[in-house]
Protein backbone atom coordinates (compact mmCIF):
# COMPACT_ATOMS: atom_id res chain seq x y z
CA UNK A 1 0.00 0.00 0.00
CA UNK A 2 2.67 2.00 0.79
CA UNK A 3 4.30 1.75 -3.06
CA UNK A 4 1.27 2.73 -4.70
CA UNK A 5 0.72 5.93 -2.54
CA UNK A 6 4.34 6.79 -2.83
CA UNK A 7 3.25 6.56 -6.55
CA UNK A 8 0.63 8.80 -6.35
CA UNK A 9 2.70 11.15 -4.98
CA UNK A 10 4.99 11.24 -6.91
CA UNK A 11 2.50 11.38 -9.81
CA UNK A 12 -0.43 13.79 -8.82
CA UNK A 13 1.78 15.94 -5.68
CA UNK A 14 -0.08 18.81 -5.40
CA UNK A 15 -3.68 17.07 -5.14
CA UNK A 16 -1.86 14.87 -2.54
CA UNK A 17 -1.20 17.21 -0.18
CA UNK A 18 -4.61 19.12 -0.93
CA UNK A 19 -6.66 16.37 -0.10
CA UNK A 20 -4.44 15.47 2.93
CA UNK A 21 -4.78 19.22 4.17
CA UNK A 22 -8.28 19.20 3.87
CA UNK A 23 -8.65 15.83 6.12
CA UNK A 24 -6.13 17.30 8.66
CA UNK A 25 -8.20 20.13 8.92
CA UNK A 26 -11.71 18.63 8.83
CA UNK A 27 -9.70 16.14 11.44
CA UNK A 28 -13.17 13.58 11.28
CA UNK A 29 -11.97 11.13 13.75
CA UNK A 30 -9.81 13.56 15.96
CA UNK A 31 -6.23 12.31 15.46
CA UNK A 32 -4.88 15.69 14.39
CA UNK A 33 -2.16 16.61 17.36
CA UNK A 34 -1.02 19.49 15.30
CA UNK A 35 1.89 18.15 14.41
CA UNK A 36 1.16 14.80 12.57
CA UNK A 37 0.84 16.44 8.98
CA UNK A 38 1.05 13.16 7.77
CA UNK A 39 -1.65 11.55 9.82
CA UNK A 40 -4.18 11.56 6.88
CA UNK A 41 -1.79 10.39 4.03
CA UNK A 42 -3.19 6.80 3.86
CA UNK A 43 -6.36 7.80 3.74
CA UNK A 44 -5.86 10.22 0.83
CA UNK A 45 -4.01 7.57 -1.00
CA UNK A 46 -7.23 5.38 -1.11
CA UNK A 47 -9.63 8.15 -1.76
CA UNK A 48 -7.82 10.19 -4.55
CA UNK A 49 -7.95 6.95 -7.11
CA UNK A 50 -11.74 6.61 -6.74
CA UNK A 51 -12.61 10.50 -7.41
CA UNK A 52 -12.69 9.77 -10.66
CA UNK A 53 -15.61 7.69 -10.21
CA UNK A 54 -17.53 11.13 -8.54
CA UNK A 55 -19.61 13.07 -10.28
CA UNK A 56 -21.26 15.51 -7.67
CA UNK A 57 -19.49 16.04 -3.80
CA UNK A 58 -22.09 13.69 -2.74
CA UNK A 59 -20.32 10.83 -4.38
CA UNK A 60 -17.39 11.71 -2.97
CA UNK A 61 -18.79 11.63 0.52
CA UNK A 62 -19.62 8.13 0.05
CA UNK A 63 -16.05 7.53 -1.07
CA UNK A 64 -14.32 9.02 1.86
CA UNK A 65 -17.15 7.45 4.29
CA UNK A 66 -16.18 4.05 3.28
CA UNK A 67 -12.80 4.82 2.98
CA UNK A 68 -12.75 6.25 6.66
CA UNK A 69 -14.52 2.85 7.28
CA UNK A 70 -11.81 0.66 5.66
CA UNK A 71 -9.28 2.22 7.71
CA UNK A 72 -11.12 2.80 11.34
CA UNK A 73 -14.07 0.78 13.24
CA UNK A 74 -17.63 2.35 12.49
CA UNK A 75 -17.72 3.72 15.86
CA UNK A 76 -14.64 5.73 15.65
CA UNK A 77 -16.21 6.78 12.10
CA UNK A 78 -19.66 8.15 13.05
CA UNK A 79 -22.49 8.96 11.02
CA UNK A 80 -21.61 9.84 7.09
CA UNK A 81 -23.23 13.12 7.76
CA UNK A 82 -19.43 14.08 9.65
CA UNK A 83 -17.75 13.91 6.39
CA UNK A 84 -20.33 16.56 4.17
CA UNK A 85 -18.14 19.62 4.42
CA UNK A 86 -14.66 17.85 4.05
CA UNK A 87 -16.14 15.95 0.89
CA UNK A 88 -17.43 19.41 -0.53
CA UNK A 89 -13.78 21.03 0.30
CA UNK A 90 -12.35 17.25 -1.81
CA UNK A 91 -14.79 17.71 -4.60
CA UNK A 92 -14.02 21.34 -4.98
CA UNK A 93 -9.79 20.28 -4.84
CA UNK A 94 -10.94 17.60 -7.51
CA UNK A 95 -12.82 20.03 -10.02
CA UNK A 96 -9.66 22.37 -9.75
CA UNK A 97 -6.98 19.56 -10.44
CA UNK A 98 -9.13 18.35 -13.44
CA UNK A 99 -9.36 22.10 -14.70
CA UNK A 100 -5.86 22.47 -14.38
CA UNK A 101 -5.07 19.03 -15.83
CA UNK A 102 -7.50 19.92 -18.79
CA UNK A 103 -5.65 23.32 -19.84
CA UNK A 104 -1.99 21.47 -19.81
Amino acid sequence: MNETRNRLKQLHGQLFEQVTAALFEADPIGINFGSNSDEYDAEAGTIIPRLQSCSSALDVNHVVFEEFLRWFSAESVGEMATYKRVSEVIWHIWQNFNAGKASE
